[in-house]
């Protein structure tokens, strides 16, 4: 049997009695077999007859009952098997045993309301070459199945009508399309709107947030109206940021609503009238005319209409409708006028379904989780020490409002308020320079995600291949005297070679045959492409010569039933060589001839014009590249399962492709997908090199499977039906030329064709990915340095203790720091971090993963090594005026308490800053790794504007704080200045001491690498191949 381009997808469930589909050989392919009363139901009429076969009659029938018996005891198949019953069914199913009735052929569309097919490269053709191809391996060639009593290979799959379903032609009155819509809905896809405004406030109810409200709320308490608003001001700041970011995203389920057309031809009262779209009901009568959208999910209710379905599978080339099938919603009619019923409505469509998917994922993303789960680290153990101090300064005897109010400055201190912007900079800084590689990217933290996507399920058409058929040099004849130049010839007279092309075999035959070589030829006649006869037909004349004949072009199995029976050898070499291409995924047009003026009027077969959609010059480096990086491709494609194979074949992507048979649907009430998917499936898909013929749920599904086991996935597609997997997916990929509603529910959008485009953004985003962990490796060090600096020092010193004779006060109980200062270190820090965004950086080879243990150790290292020189500092202060205080060996003497507070502040942020540079180069030495210009700029002004504060600041008392400049006193200036480098130094050679110490053990796993060649495992068994 020989399906078309629209039959050749089936779903299978179980109890489906669905036994002659024509697919790759597989082993353990299961069927029902079929009892002997489905034979006789099928001879009795139910089977589909051939118009070429005689009319049955009981002894007919009789004499075929006996020889099924026949074959069922004696026949074999070709490797030796027996045949069961179910094979002979299979064989009357297709046409293949004699004197079966069987109807005649025509093209078909599968019609199940969740399918949208993505169709061959042109209505004439399909995959009736490549069906031909796997038909003659399982059956033999001709001479072998005459031997075994078969005939021609006949292609049919008939559509198949829901039971419930009913054709309506005379339409509905005004009061019946009342009832059902009261019974239905409209005919919309519901949509959940959230007001800007709520999600604007949606931003303030974070864990971090809310501790700034606190805080803000503790300050207005106890009337510190400078400090709140400061505080405010970060608030509102982080808020707008998040919100802008949210906004820019737009809604997918908004872009499917908007891309439908509005209004529908409908048949009301007995008259027809346009009315609104989401006013139609299941059952309406409408006419579906060229120009015009398709309203609903509708069923042809006769003729055949060519139906444009680029918004929902993303293929340019239109489709052929018939009677009884289904015609999606958001499609557009581009020939022909039918009369449709109405059979799915609003959410129950393919639009419907499809939206209801991309509504539902509700999933925060990786790098927001890993944000969370620090800055909870950090909230938590703010919390916990500011609550523990507050208590002891209460203990104390300290007042209370000032207690409150230095515990207030040390959580807001320690809280990293500004690493959501800093890193949303980051990330947007590194969405700029993707957009130059031609990727648009839509959610910020996809570039995460994507710096960490291990599987890539990738499309074929368009993607790894050019999407254009390619005329191949190798052209079988089959008359002496004929080459490839005249079998293009032969094949452009059949066509209208004077008008522009129909469709893609014509424009592949006008575009490489030489025009001159037509000039000598008139056309007398013509007969396009009929689903009836499958082929295309010119009768012309040669002008110098008078010779008149007929040409024809169409696919192999049509064009050899023209052929006498006398031409057996023939055909068997056309056989041959279809077989031949079929196992290359070379696709196959045949050409014939009938001489007009010999008197035989026979019909003799010219050649094979062959043909592909070649990969892109540039995708087998680019799947290197990928490979290089970690990055296993896999190819997720709606094509034939032979081409698949041969295009994986030709890319080095593997040998392991399987088809959708193997893989589930999704509950058809709830679209939910089926329980322990990773579990039953994961083990077919790692093994997976690529699937053939999938159904638009199937890459999701495959998505869904590979995420189920802890592998980060990328998907990309190009049509509404690939939207689910793109939602879904971790990195959803819209490829060039993709429709809206693809685009609105993928995280990237590429603006180039190819896959190099996604491997160049891989490099970038892998190169963010390392700027983001520095930087929060540092945001980490510096909140633990500033958080336990002044937790010991509450608890360590006691300046008052240290208050030098003849002072004119006494100094504090405690050493705390004024809120503007702590303020300025955060900020002046904070803002010169957005420079970290233009750092140097080298992409990893393999995934990126975030080593949580690893990365709070060596922050945790950097910052206490800071905390430690700070607190040694602070007491070689409050010493100065003793003896034998450290600064009065050093000869520079006692330093006022208010210089104090000054040189504490300069010592904590030159620290910070300092740190950074060593952060930023993960295990190795800060000077192994030369900082981007910007960012050493950054610094530098950072630490001088620091410096010149620390120098220059007034004599004052903010928050009741004594604070005095260093002008008076700079010795106090260098020797901070020298401490900090020098402590910087100790810092960096701890951090690479530990590195060394976790690498040498394997720390938390911290040498894995997360190939996904060695997770694989080997091919599953025949058992394991359909679950």
């Amino acid at each position: 049997m020989l399906h078309s381009a629209e039959s050749i997808r089936f779903i299978q469930e179980e109890g489906d009695d669905i036994v002659a589909s024509m697919r790759a050989p597989r082993t353990n392919r299961r069927y029902r077999t079929k009892a002997f009363s489905d034979i006789s139901d099928m001879l009795n009429g139910a089977a589909p007859y051939n118009s070429r076969m005689l009319p049955h009659d009981r002894e007919k029938l009789e004499q075929i009952e006996e020889k099924i018996r026949d074959e069922i005891m004696n026949a074999t198949t070709k490797s030796g098997r027996k045949k069961t019953k179910s094979d002979i069914a299979a064989m009357m199913a297709e046409g293949l045993i004699e004197g079966t009735p069987q109807r005649s052929p025509r093209k078909r569309q599968a019609s199940s309301s969740d399918v949208v097919t993505k169709f061959g490269y042109a209505p004439q053709l399909g995959y009736d070459d490549l069906n031909m191809a796997e038909a003659v391996v399982k059956h033999g060639n001709i001479r072998e199945r005459e031997k075994s009593d078969l005939s021609d290979i006949i292609e049919h799959k008939p559509d198949e009508i829901p039971d419930d379903f009913k054709y309506n032609h005379v339409g509905f009155t005004s009061e019946e399309a009342a009832e059902l819509l009261e019974k239905y809905g409209k005919n919309e896809l519901p949509e959940k709107v959230i007001p800007k405004w709520r999600l604007f406030l949606d931003q303030f109810r974070a864990p971090m947030p809310i501790m700034i409200w606190i805080a803000i709320i503790i300050e207005m308490a106890i009337q510190n109206w400078i400090d709140m608003g400061i505080l405010l001001l970060i608030q509102f700041t982080n808020a707008s940021i998040s919100f802008y970011e949210l906004n820019k995203a737009g809604n997918a389920v908004a872009a499917l609503k908007n891309s439908l057309k509005p209004t529908a031809t409908c048949k009301r009262n007995g008259k027809w009238e346009v009315t609104d779209a989401t006013l139609l009901v299941p059952g309406d009568l409408v006419l579906l005319a060229s120009g015009s959208a398709i309203p609903a999910d509708c069923r042809v209710n006769g003729s055949e209409i060519d139906v444009d379905q680029a918004a929902l599978t993303g293929e340019s080339l239109p489709v052929t409708f018939y009677k009884g099938d289904s015609c999606k919603m958001g499609s557009t009619v581009v020939r022909g006028e039918v009369e449709a019923t109405v059979e799915f409505t609003g959410i129950d469509t393919f639009f419907g379904k499809t939206a209801s998917l991309l509504a539902s994922t509700g999933e925060v993303s990786h790098l927001q989780k890993v944000l969370m789960s620090f800055m909870m680290i950090l909230v938590v153990m703010s919390v916990t020490l500011c609550l523990i101090s507050f208590i002891y300064l209460l203990v104390g005897s300290v007042p209370v409002q000032e207690a409150l109010s230095h515990t207030v400055v040390l959580l807001v201190a320690s809280i990293p308020l500004a690493i959501e912007i800093v890193t949303n900079t980051t990330l947007a800084i590194g969405s700029k320079a993707l957009s130059h590689h031609g990727a648009i990217v839509a959610r910020l933290s996809a570039i995460e995600d994507l710096a960490g996507m291990s599987i890539l399920c990738s499309d074929k058409t368009g993607t790894l291949t050019l999407n254009k058929m390619v005329l191949q040099n190798l052209t079988p004849v089959f008359r002496d005297g004929e080459n490839q130049e005249s079998v293009l010839v032969y094949a452009a007279l059949a066509a209208k070679w004077k008008e522009p092309a129909r469709d893609a075999l014509d424009r592949l035959t006008l575009g490489s045959v030489n025009m001159a070589l037509l000039e000598d030829y008139e056309q007398l006649d013509f007969l396009p492409f009929d689903p009836t006869i499958k082929r295309t037909e010119g009768t012309v004349r040669n002008t110098k010569t008078g010779e008149e004949f007929k040409t024809t072009k169409g696919a192999p199995h049509i064009l050899m039933n023209l052929l006498s029976d006398r031409d057996t050898k023939v055909k068997e070499k056309v056989e041959a060589e279809v077989v031949r291409f079929g196992e290359m995924g070379i696709r196959t047009l045949a050409v014939a001839k009938m001489d007009l003026m010999d008197g035989k009027n026979e019909w003799k077969m010219i050649g094979l014009l062959t043909f592909l959609d070649p990969p892109r010059p540039d995708t087998k480096q680019t799947i290197v590249d990928a490979n290089k990086y970690g990055v296993n491709v896999k190819m997720v494609t709606g094509d034939h399962l032979l081409i698949a194979k041969q295009t994986a074949k030709t890319l080095n992507m593997g040998t392991k492709i399987f088809t959708s048979e193997n893989l589930p649907m999704l509950d058809p009430e709830t679209k939910q997908k089926p329980p322990d998917l990773g579990k039953t499936y994961g083990k077919m898909c790692l093994a997976a090199d690529g699937f053939a013929s999938m159904f638009p749920e199937h890459k999701y599904l495959v998505v869904e499977t590979l995420r189920d086991l802890g592998y980060s996935v990328g998907a990309t597609g190009d049509g509404v039906n690939d939207a689910p997997a793109l939602k879904h997916a971790d990195v959803g990929i819209a490829v060039s030329g993709a429709t809206d509603a693809a685009m609105a529910a993928a995280d990237i959008v590429l603006t180039q064709e190819g896959l190099s485009t996604i491997v160049h953004g891989i490099v970038i985003a892998r190169e963010i990915f390392s700027r983001i962990s520095n930087f929060i490796t540092y945001r980490i060090s510096a909140t633990l340095q500033l958080l336990l600096f002044f937790f010991i020092a509450i608890f360590a010193f006691h300046p008052i203790d240290y208050t030098p004779e003849g002072a004119e006060e006494e100094w504090p109980e405690y050493f705390h720091m004024p809120v503007l200062m702590l303020m300025l270190i955060t900020l002046l820090n904070d803002g010169t971090l957005i420079t970290i965004a233009y750092d140097y950086a080298e992409a990893s080879l393999t995934p990126n993963k975030w080593n949580k243990v690893v990365l709070l150790i060596t922050s945790t290292i950097l910052g206490m090594v800071s905390c430690v020189s700070s607190l040694l500092l602070l007491w070689f202060l409050l010493t100065s005026h003793q003896p034998n205080g450290f600064f009065h060996k050093l000869g520079i003497g006692g330093v006022d308490y208010g210089q104090i507070t000054t040189a504490v502040y300069l010592k904590v942020s030159v620290s910070d800053f300092l740190t950074l540079f060593s952060a930023r180069t993960g295990p190795l030495f800060f000077w192994q790794i030369r900082p981007a210009t910007i960012l050493l700029c950054g610094g530098i002004i950072a630490l001088t504007v620091s410096s010149l504060l620390s120098i220059f600041w007034p004599l004052s008392e903010p928050d009741g704080i004594l604070t005095e400049g260093l002008h008076s006193n700079l010795p106090v200036f260098g020797f901070v200045w020298f401490y900090c480098i020098f402590f910087w130094f100790l810092q960096d050679l701890a951090k690479v001491g530990a590195y060394k110490y976790m690498y040498k053990v394997n720390f938390n796993n911290i040498k894995a690498i997360p190939k996904v060649e060695e997770k694989k495992p080997p091919p599953p068994t025949d058992e394991e191949a359909v679950p």
